[in-house]
């Protein structure tokens, strides 16, 4: 399978990353875990969906200070291995435009710096997994792979794909007016995406912030402005 190319038609590569092999193979799955609220019930749904599915990989759960110690229990009687990590704020003149419930989340660029683990795929709490997924770390080395978003969710009601009925999803859907000229470049969703963790790569990452555009998205666009589309 060629980079660029769909995988099993739910993933699609999104761009080329350097890394550095250490002779190693530990992989695993990683979510993404902040304060003390419901969020915690859909890390543990995920962690036993996994097992439902018996998969041969454990899940890291990348966890901010805030997390109670009651949740972290929790999430250690299910079997998850429980990281804390410091929380990633960007320069303020980076996010005055950006929804506040995403801003937290670019403390996720943390998981980037797991080098103990070769690959993983890093999965949104509100995940549900219903079928054995561990094929996905078998995608060929040295990509970072995410899934394509559907621009049919009023999320995006403030975009132009939106507007017209577009989505990347569903091309023959809805062809893309000539008159608005070329189709908008792919754009992939962040709760979903496979990488090789890589002390460098996010150094990369952290140094990239400092100057990444505003947006109201705040990671996905991010790691779209840091992983273009090579398709």
């Amino acid at each position: 399978m060629a980079p660029g190319v769909p995988v099993d038609g739910i993933m699609s590569a999104a761009g080329k990353v350097s890394t550095v092999k250490t002779g190693y193979s530990k992989r695993a799955y990683v979510a993404f875990l902040a304060g003390n609220g419901d969020y915690v019930k859909g890390v543990v749904g995920l962690a036993k969906g996994l097992r439902r599915v018996k998969s041969a990989y454990p899940l890291v759960v990348a966890i901010l200070p805030d997390v109670p110690e009651e949740h972290r229990d929790v999430l250690r009687s299910q079997g998850c291995i429980v990281r804390e990590i410091d929380p990633i704020y960007p320069p303020e003149n980076q996010i005055q435009f950006a929804m506040a419930y995403y801003v937290i989340n670019y403390s996720k660029l943390r998981i980037w710096n797991f080098e103990e683990y070769s690959k993983m795929v890093y999965l949104d709490a509100d995940i549900q997994v219903f079928e054995n997924i561990d094929h996905l770390f078998d995608t060929p080395d040295g990509y970072f792979y995410a899934v394509m978003d559907c621009f049919c969710e009023k999320t995006w009601s403030h975009s132009p794909q939106y507007s017209v009925g577009y989505c990347q999803q569903c091309p023959d859907k809805k062809t893309w007016p000539a008159e608005m000229g070329s189709p908008p470049p792919l754009y992939f969703n962040a709760g979903m995406f496979v990488f090789e963790p890589s002390h460098l790569t996010y150094e990369s990452l952290l140094e990239t912030l400092q100057i990444t555009p505003t947006d109201p998205f705040c990671r996905a666009r991010f790691l779209k402005y840091v992983f273009p589309e090579n398709i």
